[in-house]
């Protein structure tokens, strides 16, 4: 998605130069309103990547009029199976719509689309609702400058991978006040298991960033617990039959476990392909490390894990699942 700055700004400004605590849902699928089930929505949707394009055919699935964008045909072209209308840009996507979601690379890229939207003409009752991982600084910002705008704004980064984004069971760690959260629920049940109020603006991405810290570690250490069992002689089936059923289990061990054919089907029963890539997990401990360093959190082992990933992607491996590192603390 390289490009996504430059080009969504290019688009927009064409556009318009043409035109001169914590609560936790699992609601039915409705509209804005939330009055009854099945009502229609107008979103936008900017954004149609791995996870985008199935979120976004979900929502024109649960019966929501959705305009999409994105900068590649092929992804405009999946969105428009999936029951989506395809649009020239992001402001024609935007152009009336009650709700824009976005799920975009960086913050960068989310600052640009929405400081021209501002500067445009967003409805004044629509909903902004980024699904992208970005820092918590940049989400604040954007909040901020939507509010001085008179709009609503959530943060709402997603748990849950490619293949919970297809399936509509993505968790979502929402970020906004209580009126942004429930305008905004409606339109994220239709794509997640769960939609949680994790607080103000910014805390749906510090939910995220910190949990992607742990689950980064926990990886990798369960990587290394898989191969010390290895060298000990210990079978790698035995030794998950005793661990996860014991102090040492953990979401790696048993929902994803590193080794082929053991637990259930992972990325590791596929050459370690799809799943949650190696670039991914470092970007988000990037994330992590930078807020720490802003927020004077003591993270090493936070910091180990990045370090270790950077140099599993340095290695080539970035396509990779991250569960994938395993092959590089095997040597």
């Amino acid at each position: 998605m390289v490009g996504w700055t430059t080009a969504v700004t290019l688009s927009l400004s064409r556009r318009w130069g043409d035109a001169g605590r914590a609560s936790h849902s699992t609601a039915p699928r409705a509209g804005l309103s939330g009055i009854k089930e099945k009502t229609m929505t107008r979103i936008a949707f900017i954004g149609l990547g791995n996870m985008g394009g199935g979120m976004a055919a979900n929502l024109a699935k649960a019966g929501h009029d959705v305009r999409a964008f994105d900068l590649s045909p092929e992804a405009l072209a999946r969105a428009k199976a999936a029951g989506c209308l395809p649009a020239a840009s992001a402001a024609e996507a935007a152009d009336g719509a009650e709700a824009i979601v976005t799920m975009l690379p960086a913050g960068t890229h989310v600052e640009a689309v929405y400081t021209d939207l501002f500067a445009a003409s967003v409805a004044p009752s629509a909903i902004l609702i980024d699904c992208s991982t970005i820092d918590v600084a940049t989400a604040k910002r954007v909040a901020e400058a939507a509010r001085n705008k008179g709009l609503a704004a959530v943060d709402a980064p997603v748990s849950g991978g490619i293949g919970a984004a297809n399936a509509g069971t993505l968790t979502f760690m929402v970020g906004g006040s209580d009126a942004a959260f429930k305008r905004a629920e409606p339109i994220l049940s239709a794509m997640g298991k769960a939609v949680i109020h994790a607080g103000a603006n910014g805390t749906g991405q510090a939910a995220k960033i910190a949990n992607n810290m742990l689950l980064g570690a926990t990886m990798v250490a369960t990587c290394e617990a898989f191969l010390l069992a290895e060298k000990l002689g210990l079978d790698a089936q035995t030794f998950y039959d005793i661990s996860s059923v014991a102090s040492g289990q953990s979401w790696s061990m048993t929902s994803y476990c590193p080794v082929p054919g053991v637990g259930p089907d992972t990325p590791a029963d596929h050459d370690y392909q799809g799943g949650f890539a190696t670039m991914l997990m470092l970007k988000d401990l990037k994330l992590a490390a930078a807020a720490a360093a802003d927020s004077g959190a003591d993270t090493p082992m936070g910091a180990k894990a990045a370090d270790l990933y950077q140099r599993f992607a340095d290695e080539g491996q970035g396509g990779l699942d991250f569960s994938g590192i395993i092959k590089m603390l095997r040597r």
